[in-house]
């Protein structure tokens, strides 16, 4: 079991949590004009929060579809410009700061419930992303959900600083 993955998790959370005073306190944030995957997108911070909410459960999912398959590797994930994720960005992103982040913080903390579960078999399960081809679902986890969580940590901070 790889405990750094949890202590990660933990501090992209304690991170996360850091900045909702901040966020909440200056809601309701402008909607961005553009929050596609183009070049030419720029977040706010009800974007990036309405990514995160649906990101968590998003890939969750994905990794239970791959526990669940074949022994050969599983079809699974999507790419940044999916219309699914775009138009669930679209929908959320005027959400509340407040339901968010209660969406994210249960999505991160089912995350830490089920890894603490999984078997060392159903870690090295193997998923077939469309851009990153084979992927265990240990390297799913810290790729798409904690890596991911604390680089949009570090976005937020970075809008808060204005």
């Amino acid at each position: 079991m790889d405990d750094t993955l949890i202590e990660r998790l933990r501090a992209a959370v304690a991170g996360l949590e850091a900045t909702r005073p901040a966020v909440e306190a200056g809601a309701p944030w402008p909607l961005a004009a553009t929050f596609d995957d183009s070049d030419e997108a720029r977040w706010g911070p009800g974007e990036v929060l309405a990514h995160l909410a649906e990101m968590g459960p998003f890939w969750l999912g994905e990794m239970e579809r791959i526990i669940a398959g074949g022994p050969e590797p599983v079809p699974f994930g999507r790419i940044a410009s999916d219309r699914m994720r775009i138009g669930i960005l679209e929908r959320d992103r005027s959400l509340p700061p407040r339901e968010l982040y209660d969406r994210t913080i249960s999505a991160l903390e089912r995350l830490e419930r089920r890894w603490l579960a999984l078997t060392p078999a159903d870690l090295a399960r193997r998923g077939l992303h469309p851009k990153r081809g084979e992927m265990t679902i240990a390297a799913i986890a810290d790729r798409f959900i904690v890596s991911h969580t604390a680089e949009h940590v570090v976005q937020l901070e970075e809008l808060l600083a204005g």
